[in-house]
């Protein structure tokens, strides 16, 4: 499954709940199968700033391919993290840097986010292009 039909995946996922409230209660779910990181590994180069709460991601490259991890400490910070690593995670450098961002509204989710909460997945966005374009110029 490319990132497009993963987004089109959560989107069939999202459409089953007519309410908000039960589309943000899927996210929490989702929050559930989160990882965490090692403690070394969450630091400056790695803390999403801007996230409305304590998140850190780890991207590295192999083989032309963008391998992320993240972690986050709040239930919302959880089941996003989750979600977009679902997303963006483990795929080759080219799709990720070619992917529309704006395609994750799609999903009718997006608009469900506080303002600040939106801030926190732009953070995440850059920071995955980051990741991304890096992996790109060296040509791992």
């Amino acid at each position: 499954m490319n990132m497009e039909e993963t987004v089109a995946h959560f989107k069939e996922d999202f459409d089953l709940f007519p309410a908000a409230n039960d589309k943000l209660e899927y996210i929490f779910d989702l929050g559930k199968r989160h990882t965490t990181l090692a403690d070394e590994e969450k630091n400056d180069a790695t803390y999403v700033v801007g996230c409305a709460s304590d998140a850190w991601l780890v991207g590295e490259c192999k083989d032309g391919i963008l391998l992320l991890r993240g972690e986050g400490t709040s239930e919302m910070a959880k089941g996003m993290l989750t979600l977009l690593l679902d997303i963006f995670a483990n795929r080759p450098v080219d799709e990720v840097l070619n992917f529309d961002p704006a395609k994750l509204h799609d999903m009718g989710v997006v608009e469900l986010l506080s303002p600040v909460r939106q801030q926190s997945l732009e953070a995440f966005l850059k920071m995955v292009y980051a990741y991304a374009q890096r992996c790109k110029e060296k040509g791992e």
